[in-house]
């Protein structure tokens, strides 16, 4: 089966940027989770952090929970310490993040923002700084 919905993701220093976008499959789950592997590689021998952009987001289906929850397990497992994530006020998305999160282990610091201006302040006040501070993919 082809993926559905979209990612942009790259790394700025110790940080790993995500913009998710779109309705969500188990394929596209497993696509991110194999890029993020494979963007990390070098950053998961020391703590990490993440700001994930998750405006544009609507949701995957119900097939995604394994995956993700291996995607969080492996995560905490090769030092991720800080997660941010981006998004306007959204009961639903906000429910769905807390709903996974209550089912690990959390050894990860995580908080919520509406402006990526705040999620990038907070990584930098610990100690998380980057190089260009947007959820807006650089060119390559």
């Amino acid at each position: 089966m082809i993926g559905h919905g979209s990612f942009d993701m790259w790394v700025d220093n110790q940080v790993l940027l995500v913009r998710i976008n779109g309705a969500w499959n188990k394929e596209e789950t497993q696509a991110y989770f194999t890029k993020m592997k494979q963007l990390t590689i070098e950053v998961i021998k020391q703590p990490w952090a993440q700001i994930v952009y998750l405006n544009d987001w609507e949701l995957g289906t119900p097939e995604n929970e394994q995956i993700t929850m291996e995607l969080i397990q492996w995560s905490m497992e090769h030092n991720l310490k800080k997660t941010a994530t981006v998004y306007s006020p959204n009961l639903i998305k906000k429910l769905q993040i807390e709903r996974l999160k209550n089912k690990t282990i959390n050894t990860v610091d995580y908080r919520t923002f509406q402006q990526e201006k705040e999620a990038f302040a907070w990584l930098e006040s610990e100690g998380y700084v980057v190089g260009r501070p947007s959820l807006i993919m650089p060119d390559t």
